[in-house]
């Protein structure tokens, strides 16, 4: 028994290992394409929202903002097409 429980500790130790290593190099390698194509990673975003509830109003407007700076970051980064987002763009303004 104590020789299973030895091989079941050996193989996690080995697969967290193979995790964090596969997890270092896929940002690392991100972080070089990122920089090869002349534009930095975004900021992680905040946990919470930084606009209040008291102004419904402005609190739409400015999730829009947010949202049409997202979809032109995507553009930009070649995820969506030119269609694409106009198609997006002009969902999201209602036109």
């Amino acid at each position: 028994m104590p020789g299973l429980i030895r091989g079941v500790a050996r193989t996690a130790v080995v697969a967290g290992t193979a995790t964090a290593v596969s997890n270092r190099v896929s940002r690392r390698q991100q972080g070089r394409w990122a920089a090869q194509q002349g534009y930095e990673e975004p900021a992680p975003h905040p946990a919470y929202p930084a606009e209040s509830p008291a102004a419904p109003a402005a609190s739409d407007m400015t999730s829009k903002i947010e949202q049409l700076k997202q979809l032109g970051e995507l553009k930009t980064q070649g995820v969506l097409t030119e269609a694409e987002f106009e198609d997006q763009k002009r969902k999201l303004l209602g036109s």
